[in-house]
Protein backbone atom coordinates (compact mmCIF):
# COMPACT_ATOMS: atom_id res chain seq x y z
CA UNK A 1 0.00 0.00 0.00
CA UNK A 2 1.18 3.66 -0.63
CA UNK A 3 1.64 6.00 1.93
CA UNK A 4 -1.04 8.45 0.31
CA UNK A 5 -3.41 5.31 0.46
CA UNK A 6 -2.26 4.63 4.12
CA UNK A 7 -2.89 8.24 4.72
CA UNK A 8 -5.98 7.92 3.32
CA UNK A 9 -7.63 5.45 5.01
CA UNK A 10 -5.99 6.52 8.64
CA UNK A 11 -8.72 7.86 10.94
CA UNK A 12 -8.94 11.76 10.71
CA UNK A 13 -7.26 12.13 14.19
CA UNK A 14 -3.85 10.90 13.87
CA UNK A 15 -2.35 13.57 12.36
CA UNK A 16 -3.21 15.75 15.75
CA UNK A 17 -0.93 13.10 17.36
CA UNK A 18 2.12 14.70 15.26
CA UNK A 19 5.21 13.43 16.40
CA UNK A 20 4.26 11.08 19.68
CA UNK A 21 5.12 7.77 19.63
CA UNK A 22 1.89 5.60 18.83
CA UNK A 23 0.39 2.69 16.84
CA UNK A 24 -3.01 2.97 15.20
CA UNK A 25 -4.86 -0.36 14.92
CA UNK A 26 -8.18 -0.82 14.31
CA UNK A 27 -10.65 -3.43 16.25
CA UNK A 28 -14.23 -4.12 15.58
CA UNK A 29 -15.19 -1.29 17.74
CA UNK A 30 -12.93 1.55 16.62
CA UNK A 31 -9.55 2.76 16.06
CA UNK A 32 -7.25 1.86 19.05
CA UNK A 33 -4.09 4.36 19.44
CA UNK A 34 -1.62 2.06 21.68
CA UNK A 35 0.95 4.72 23.36
CA UNK A 36 3.66 4.03 26.14
CA UNK A 37 2.75 4.88 29.53
CA UNK A 38 5.50 8.08 28.76
CA UNK A 39 3.34 9.18 26.48
CA UNK A 40 -0.31 8.84 27.61
CA UNK A 41 -0.95 11.94 29.02
CA UNK A 42 0.89 14.09 26.19
CA UNK A 43 -1.50 11.94 23.76
CA UNK A 44 -4.48 12.23 26.01
CA UNK A 45 -4.13 15.62 25.81
CA UNK A 46 -3.59 16.29 21.82
CA UNK A 47 -5.83 13.99 20.88
CA UNK A 48 -8.33 16.43 23.35
CA UNK A 49 -7.14 19.99 22.52
CA UNK A 50 -6.01 19.00 18.73
CA UNK A 51 -8.70 16.22 17.35
CA UNK A 52 -11.50 17.62 19.21
CA UNK A 53 -12.25 15.12 21.54
CA UNK A 54 -14.50 16.44 24.46
CA UNK A 55 -15.54 13.59 26.21
CA UNK A 56 -13.77 10.55 28.07
CA UNK A 57 -16.29 8.38 27.88
CA UNK A 58 -14.72 5.77 29.61
CA UNK A 59 -11.65 4.75 31.82
CA UNK A 60 -11.33 0.85 32.63
CA UNK A 61 -8.55 -1.28 33.33
CA UNK A 62 -7.74 -5.01 31.86
CA UNK A 63 -5.84 -7.44 34.32
CA UNK A 64 -4.14 -10.00 32.05
CA UNK A 65 -2.90 -12.15 34.87
CA UNK A 66 -0.66 -14.40 34.98
CA UNK A 67 1.34 -12.78 32.39
CA UNK A 68 3.39 -9.27 32.75
CA UNK A 69 2.88 -6.62 32.09
CA UNK A 70 -0.30 -7.23 34.36
CA UNK A 71 -2.67 -4.12 33.59
CA UNK A 72 -3.70 -2.44 30.37
CA UNK A 73 -5.35 0.62 30.91
CA UNK A 74 -8.04 2.18 28.34
CA UNK A 75 -9.73 5.35 27.43
CA UNK A 76 -12.18 6.05 25.27
CA UNK A 77 -12.66 9.15 23.76
CA UNK A 78 -15.47 10.80 21.64
CA UNK A 79 -15.80 14.02 19.86
CA UNK A 80 -19.19 14.98 19.20
CA UNK A 81 -18.42 17.53 16.42
CA UNK A 82 -16.86 14.75 14.42
CA UNK A 83 -19.28 11.99 15.90
CA UNK A 84 -16.17 10.03 15.95
CA UNK A 85 -14.73 7.57 19.03
CA UNK A 86 -11.23 6.88 19.67
CA UNK A 87 -10.05 3.89 22.31
CA UNK A 88 -6.57 4.41 23.81
CA UNK A 89 -4.55 1.37 25.40
CA UNK A 90 -1.65 1.62 27.27
CA UNK A 91 -0.30 -1.46 28.92
CA UNK A 92 0.69 -0.41 32.15
CA UNK A 93 4.69 -1.96 34.04
CA UNK A 94 3.44 -1.19 37.18
CA UNK A 95 0.37 -0.27 38.95
CA UNK A 96 0.66 3.40 38.38
CA UNK A 97 -0.64 5.59 35.76
CA UNK A 98 -0.97 9.79 35.44
CA UNK A 99 -5.00 10.48 35.93
CA UNK A 100 -6.50 12.28 33.22
CA UNK A 101 -8.99 14.64 35.82
CA UNK A 102 -6.96 17.12 34.82
CA UNK A 103 -8.06 16.92 31.00
CA UNK A 104 -11.65 15.17 31.68
CA UNK A 105 -12.70 16.54 35.42
CA UNK A 106 -15.69 13.67 34.63
CA UNK A 107 -12.92 11.11 35.08
CA UNK A 108 -12.73 11.40 38.00
CA UNK A 109 -15.14 8.45 39.05
CA UNK A 110 -13.68 5.69 36.52
CA UNK A 111 -10.47 6.52 37.75
CA UNK A 112 -11.61 6.02 41.37
CA UNK A 113 -13.61 2.90 40.39
CA UNK A 114 -10.19 1.51 38.39
CA UNK A 115 -8.94 2.25 41.53
CA UNK A 116 -11.28 0.63 43.88
CA UNK A 117 -11.44 -2.58 41.58
CA UNK A 118 -7.82 -3.24 40.47
CA UNK A 119 -5.72 -1.57 42.38
CA UNK A 120 -4.82 0.77 39.74
CA UNK A 121 -3.08 3.74 41.36
CA UNK A 122 -3.60 7.50 39.14
CA UNK A 123 -0.85 10.07 40.02
CA UNK A 124 -2.14 13.20 40.71
CA UNK A 125 -5.88 12.32 41.28
CA UNK A 126 -8.01 15.15 43.29
CA UNK A 127 -9.91 12.44 45.71
CA UNK A 128 -8.44 8.66 45.19
CA UNK A 129 -10.03 6.37 47.43
CA UNK A 130 -12.51 3.79 47.41
CA UNK A 131 -16.12 4.17 45.61
CA UNK A 132 -17.53 0.96 46.03
CA UNK A 133 -16.10 -0.95 48.40
CA UNK A 134 -15.90 -0.05 51.99
CA UNK A 135 -12.25 1.78 53.08
CA UNK A 136 -11.26 -1.03 55.48
CA UNK A 137 -10.92 -3.23 52.12
CA UNK A 138 -7.75 -4.20 51.49
CA UNK A 139 -8.32 -6.48 48.15
CA UNK A 140 -9.35 -5.72 44.88
CA UNK A 141 -12.42 -7.72 43.60
CA UNK A 142 -11.92 -7.46 39.59
CA UNK A 143 -8.24 -8.81 39.46
CA UNK A 144 -8.02 -11.96 38.29
CA UNK A 145 -6.55 -14.20 41.34
CA UNK A 146 -9.33 -12.89 43.39
CA UNK A 147 -11.26 -15.92 45.16
CA UNK A 148 -14.68 -16.31 43.20
CA UNK A 149 -16.63 -16.44 47.11
CA UNK A 150 -14.93 -13.05 47.95
CA UNK A 151 -12.59 -12.57 50.91
CA UNK A 152 -14.81 -11.60 54.49
CA UNK A 153 -17.14 -10.20 51.91
CA UNK A 154 -19.86 -11.16 54.43
CA UNK A 155 -18.26 -9.86 58.31
CA UNK A 156 -16.93 -6.61 56.33
CA UNK A 157 -19.80 -5.80 54.59
CA UNK A 158 -22.26 -5.89 57.28
CA UNK A 159 -19.89 -3.77 59.45
CA UNK A 160 -19.39 -1.14 56.49
CA UNK A 161 -22.95 -1.16 56.00
CA UNK A 162 -24.45 -0.77 59.77
CA UNK A 163 -22.14 2.13 60.05
CA UNK A 164 -23.25 3.73 56.80
CA UNK A 165 -27.02 2.93 58.38
CA UNK A 166 -25.97 4.85 61.63
CA UNK A 167 -25.05 7.76 59.81
CA UNK A 168 -27.99 8.26 58.10
CA UNK A 169 -29.89 7.51 60.97
CA UNK A 170 -28.45 10.40 63.00
CA UNK A 171 -28.58 12.67 59.75
CA UNK A 172 -32.20 12.38 59.66
CA UNK A 173 -32.77 12.93 63.24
Amino acid sequence: MSDANATASAPRFVAALGSLPHCVSQSPDGPVVEVELAQLKDVLRALRDRAGFEMCSFVTCIDHYPSEPRFALHHQLLSFEHNDRVRVRCVLPGENAPTCTDLWPGANYMERECFDMFGVRFEGHPDLRRLLMPDGYDHYPLRKEFPHHGIEPDKLYREWDRARREQWTEGAQ
